[in-house]
C-alpha cells in the first residue's frame, strides 16, 4: 500500500504544476501572479476614477460665468432710436 501513496502524491504534484516543455510552473506561483494583477487593476481603476473626476471638475471651471469676459451687446433701444 505505501507504493500507491507515493504514486498518488506524485500524480497530485503533477496536477498542481503547469508543464511547459522543460519548465514546470507551480499553481501557487500562478495564483500569486493572478492575485497581484487583480489588485493592481483595482488600484488602477481607483486612480483612473479619481483622475477622471478631477478632469471633469477642471473642465467645469472653463464654463463658469465668472471667468468669461463680459461681451458688449448693443441694446435694443439704441438700435430702435437710430
Amino acid at each position: 500500500m505505501p507504493a500507491n501513496n507515493s504514486n498518488s502524491s506524485h500524480r497530485d504534484s503533477d496536477l498542481s504544476n503547469l508543464h511547459l516543455g522543460l519548465l514546470a510552473i507551480p499553481q501557487s506561483f500562478l495564483l500569486q501572479i493572478g492575485t497581484a494583477s487583480v489588485l493592481m487593476l483595482v488600484l488602477a481603476q481607483k486612480n483612473a476614477t479619481a483622475t477622471l473626476n478631477a478632469i471633469g471638475k477642471a473642465s467645469e471651471e472653463v464654463f463658469r460665468g465668472d471667468r468669461l469676459p463680459i461681451l458688449d451687446f448693443p441694446d435694443n433701444r439704441q438700435t430702435n432710436d437710430s
